[in-house]
């Protein structure tokens, strides 16, 4: 691996999973080893647990993880993005901390990346197989529908944690706090194609999970107000150098 420049780096925000964040680690290297040049970067959210003390040790066994810890609690898009602006890769992939999202799927994400047209700056996962409760699997459905039908981004699942993006396309986007939600919409406001590829999905089988209906469901339709400025208020021209030296 090129420890200064890595073609990917795979960012993973986490709190409060100290049962999952090791072996979602070794998954993650055990995925990528061999098959391209990579980083991890777990971000510790200003756990309560022993999250980041797991994270420590396990750099003895995993020379490729990096890990960085918020002072203060600030969310999952902020986590998200604390890891990008460190990160060394062009690309970056993103997992959520619960190990649901399977890093086996990572590849196919690089390999849609490598056949599809260079104005495609985004790759979505689709979880098209649901292993979430009652409740997350209704919110998710209501959810993307609302911001379906008001984005109109055409992403299927854009609360999927896995996703596969280019670095400097996604410092562009605004940044605020829930971002991580309307990532394709957000992509696509700069002038950016997004596809979906089909995911694999796996119950949680460790530790508590973080969201509830409010969180999940009514704090995203909310931001939808706020994602639909955004969205109307952008303007985009081409621009070209004249007479370059």
């Amino acid at each position: 691996m090129n420890a200064r420049h890595p073609e990917l780096s795979v960012v993973v925000p986490a709190f409060n999973e100290e049962d999952n964040v090791v072996a979602l680690a070794t998954e993650i290297a055990g995925a990528l080893r061999g098959r391209v040049d990579f980083e991890m970067l777990f971000v510790d959210d200003h756990s309560t647990d022993g999250t980041l003390a797991a994270l420590r040790a396990a750099r003895a066994d995993l020379p490729e993880l990096r890990v960085l810890h918020h002072s203060a609690r600030s969310g999952q898009s902020t986590a998200v993005r604390s890891g990008v602006k460190a990160a060394r890769g062009t690309w970056i992939a993103t997992l959520d901390g619960d190990g649901q999202n399977d890093p086996a799927d990572i590849p196919k994400l690089l390999a849609a990346r490598d056949t599809a047209e260079p104005a495609v700056k985004c790759f979505a996962g689709w979880r098209t197989t649901r292993r979430d409760d009652a409740i997350k699997r209704l919110s998710s459905k209501v959810a993307n529908a609302v911001r379906s039908r008001i984005l109109r981004d055409a992403t299927p699942d854009t609360g999927c944690g896995l996703k596969l993006f280019e670095r400097a396309a996604f410092l562009d986007l605004p940044a605020f706090d829930h971002m991580h939600r309307f990532l394709p919409a957000l992509f696509q406001r700069d002038g950016w194609r997004v596809v979906s590829v089909p995911v694999n999905h796996r119950p949680r089988t460790r530790g508590v999970s973080k969201y509830g209906m409010w969180n999940r469901l009514w704090v995203g339709i909310v931001d939808l107000r706020g994602v639909g400025w955004l969205i109307r208020r952008a303007k985009r021209t081409a621009v070209q150098e004249i007479d370059p030296a």
